[in-house]
């Protein structure tokens, strides 16, 4: 609308009798229409510059995200909650062995490659934020860590190596041992240049509060730590990973836990198997309704559906915007030639070259383009970083730029070459005749 209004004004300022006089074809070319045309499609292309710039900014950062290792393999896992009734399994004991018979069941069944319990560790953004105490060391500042509560099937089945000491036995998850894995990031934050395995460490918020959050004895002191594991995100899919802790879940059982299964096949095929074998159990366990795999963890993240929204509005506006330069820049040209008809034929029955016609027409839209990507590549480098704090997960790269100032580019030429070419279709007569 507003590369619309200045045409139409301009038009609404003209005297009719000067418009008579002149004729369509010296008014259409004045030297005032010429300029306004130019600065039009200039503005125009400079936008759509900018515009696309900002499009390959999030596209880019989209895919930088897409493509960031998450440190544990999603495909083929689902997470199946389990939620415990209210009045039943109250104590430690119960509890656990009743969480431990469910995720055997299930790891026993047919197509299942592996089950490991998830209290509150299912990627990429799990476990919870804990003070942490580190024995004898005493801190600058406060220490946090991310606590997750686990069975050791966990890392096996999504793929998290063990890179230094053991993972628990199950005899020592069966008594709810109080020891401690950690991830990379918590060693190189805590023990950097030390034996971390001669360490122990100290939740003290890790309290019971029965029946609804039973802890085994001494979950609340210290904690040896056994294993250093590899790192994996625990804070999305965007954010650094962070220190990491990681405790047999029966050193802290809440009212339900999750049941990470690995599948040969379509892990959300197998769910009505799964839940039928869970009733063999206990015909009364339900299983949360809204069951969805590892790779729909993913998506749900705000990040990715932010990151892939604003990609998908940008590139749908720049595009658009990209589509209307290139017709406004085709229209202007069109009209340039249609207007330059005679001028054209004159200038052939004289003795000038169709290549001479065509560069004239050609040479009438480089400075509107030129114009516009000088603008645009300007706005579009000093506005970069300014992008990539306004676009989630944005990415500053000059070279896109230029890659979208080549763009816009070959979009022009197309949109000059056609109405170029017509211009060498001009009769020289006829042009004479008509004058």
């Amino acid at each position: 609308m507003l590369f619309g209004v200045f045409p139409a004004l301009d038009s609404a300022r003209r005297e009719i009798n000067h418009v008579i006089q002149a004729g369509t074809h010296k008014m259409a070319g004045s030297v005032r229409g010429k300029r306004m045309h130019t600065g039009l499609i200039a503005g125009q292309i400079a936008l759509t510059l900018l515009l696309l710039t900002a499009a390959g900014a999030a596209i880019q950062g989209f895919s930088r995200m897409l493509r960031r290792p998450l440190g544990y393999e999603p495909h083929h896992v689902m997470s199946v909650g389990i939620p415990v009734h209210e009045n039943t399994l109250n104590g430690w004991a119960e509890r656990a062995a009743y969480f431990a018979q469910l995720r055997e069941r299930v790891a026993a069944m047919p197509g299942v490659i592996s089950a490991g319990i998830s209290t509150n560790a299912t990627p990429p953004n799990n476990g919870w934020a804990q003070p942490l105490e580190i024995l004898g060391k005493t801190a600058a500042e406060q220490q946090e860590v991310r606590a997750n509560f686990v069975s050791p099937e966990y890392f096996t089945t999504l793929h998290i190596p063990l890179v230094e000491g053991r993972l628990w036995e199950q005899s020592e998850v069966a008594r709810g041992a109080t020891l401690a894995l950690v991830n990379q990031t918590f060693v190189r934050r805590y023990f950097p240049g030390e034996d971390v395995l001669s360490h122990s460490v100290r939740l003290p918020r890790l309290t019971s509060e029965p029946p609804y959050r039973l802890n085994a004895t001494g979950s609340d002191g210290w904690l040896q730590i056994v294993g250093v594991v590899a790192d994996a995100l625990d804070d999305g899919l965007d954010k650094p990973i962070l220190p990491a802790v990681y405790l047999p879940y029966t050193v802290n059982m809440f009212m339900g836990t999750q049941i990470l299964v690995r599948t040969q096949n379509e892990p959300l095929a197998m769910l009505l198997s799964v839940r039928k074998e869970i009733g063999a159990v206990n015909p009364d366990q339900q299983i949360d309704s809204n069951v969805q795999d590892l790779e729909g963890w993913i998506r749900r993240e705000p990040e990715w559906a932010n990151s892939r929204l604003i990609s998908i509005l940008f590139t749908a506006f720049s595009g658009l915007a990209l589509t209307l330069a290139g017709v406004g820049l085709y229209s202007v040209v069109s009209y340039s030639v249609v207007q330059r008809t005679s001028e054209f034929g004159i200038r052939m029955a004289l003795g000038a070259q169709r290549a001479d016609v065509l560069r004239i027409v050609l040479l009438s839209a480089v400075i509107s383009v030129g114009l516009g990507l000088a603008s645009g590549v300007t706005l579009s480098l000093g506005l970069g970083r300014l992008f990539t704090r306004w676009i989630e997960n944005g990415v500053h790269d000059p070279l896109m730029v230029l890659g979208v100032a080549l763009l816009v580019i070959v979009v022009a030429g197309l949109a000059c070459i056609i109405p170029a070419l017509r211009a060498l279709s001009v009769n020289p007569m006829t042009a004479l005749r008509s004058e």
